[in-house]
Parts: structure tokens; sequence; C-alpha cells
């Protein structure tokens, strides 16, 4: 065999026994076949969280130092992954086109353009009606993949959003944007109706007179006494009660 088939038939002679790919190496196959066996062999000693190569674990280590050692030379923002990074650059080359009037990519139908050719496809949907994401539960269709995952929720029963004041959960973030309306509403009300607040319990009153009285409730004040058996009382009405009983006898 002469270098040339050697190259050919030994550049990948190490094959994984499930899905037939092939590799140079066999570390890369050991790397790879992680991948079927789910194994997570290197571990984070912070959260335990694994990772089936090192180099991931290597960048999840930064969360926990705060190192961000790729800065954005635009803004200066840094990041601990490249990636985020790189992505993060979309942001500034995209910005820029739309000031430079860098639109190459023109719909046919409405003339309106854009600066990535994917935005311009899936654009095109709203006037095609076509919806290639399908839910293989109840076949519903969407145009975005996003609609898809938020649609989902609805047979998973997942709620990932939840309310801090009441904490009703939610499967979408705009209906739970919409239900704090509610609490914000209701709070303006109790406020407008209320301005007399409790500095120890938050308890909101009417009355400035309401508010006085019950501030005794808290320095345990008992302003009106008994007569007769020179008892204290926190209100006026509390002390007629007893009265009643004198005045009976």
């Amino acid at each position: 065999m002469d270098f040339q088939d050697c190259v050919l038939t030994c550049e990948k002679q190490f094959h994984c026994g499930i899905c037939k790919r092939g590799f140079s190496r066999n570390s890369d196959l050991t790397r790879h076949m992680r991948i079927h066996t789910s194994e997570k062999p290197f571990k984070c000693d912070i959260c335990e969280q694994g990772f089936s190569q090192s180099g991931n674990l290597t960048r999840h280590m930064k969360i926990h130092t705060g190192e961000k050692p790729f800065k954005c030379d635009v803004c200066k923002r840094s990041f601990s992954r490249n990636g985020d990074l790189t992505r993060h650059m979309r942001i500034h080359t995209t910005h820029i086109k739309i000031h430079i009037g860098e639109n190459p990519f023109k719909c046919d139908i409405c003339d309106r353009r854009f600066s990535r050719n994917h935005d311009l496809t899936r654009h095109m949907r709203i006037h095609t009606g076509e919806k290639p994401f399908k839910c293989d539960i109840c076949e519903q269709g969407f145009s975005q993949s996003g609609n898809l995952i938020t649609h989902m929720k609805i047979h998973t029963g997942e709620k990932p959003f939840k309310c801090d004041v009441c904490k009703l959960s939610f499967s979408r973030n705009g209906d739970l944007t919409r239900h704090m309306k509610i609490h914000t509403t209701h709070i303006k009300i109790h406020i407008a109706e209320n301005p007399f607040k409790c500095d120890i319990c938050d308890r909101l009153f009417s009355r400035n007179h309401d508010l006085t009285r019950h501030m005794r409730i808290h320095t345990g004040e008992k302003s009106f006494k008994c007569d007769i058996y020179k008892q204290g009382f926190i209100t006026n009405g509390d002390i007629t009660t007893p009265m009643s009983i004198h005045t009976d006898e």
C-alpha cells in the first residue's frame, strides 16, 4: 500500500459502532462516543455540573471566576466566551447597516429591505402563508421556530414565567407581562385611596386619624382610661364597652 492509498484508507480508521462515523484518532472516537452514552466525566468542583469535554468545563469555570477575556472593540463590553462575543457583534454590524442603508435583501412583493437573507426568508412567509414548523402533537403550523417552542409549552404544561407577587405561573412571557398590570393597577388604586402608610407593617389607610389609631397597636399606647378602674384602652370604642358594665351596675 503506497502513501496515497494509506491516506484514503487509514485516514479514518476508528469508527463509531453506533452511527458508523469515522475518526482519524482514537481519542476523537472516545470523545464522540460520549454523545451516545451521555457520559460527562469532567465535573465542576463548585456546582458539580458535568461536561463531556474538558474545554467546555474550562469555559464554564469562567462563570464562577467572573473572567471575561473576550472584549468588544466597539462598546468595550466583555464576555466569558468567544461565541457570546461573536453573537454580540451582530448587534453592531446590523445597527451600522441600518444607518448606512445597507440592506441588500429586498422583498419582491412589498419592497421591504433586510440586512440579512435569513430575515428576508422569514419575512416572505407573511406573504406566502408558509408555516414550515409543525407541532408533532396537534399538527398546528408556525412561521417561526420560536413560536413553535412557545406553543409546545401548552402541551407540556411548562410555565417558566412566574409572578413575583402572587406566584402564578405562565407559559409565555407576554402573558406574565399582561398579568402584572393587574397588580400594578391594584396597587395604584390602594395608594390613591389610602395615602397614609404605616412605616412598620406597610398597611395603608384613607385617613391620618385611622393611621394614628393603628400605630397604637405597635407602640402599645393606651390613651383612653377607665375612670373607675383606671384600666387603659387603645381606642375610645374599647373603653365604651366596659363602661356600660359599670353603668348597668
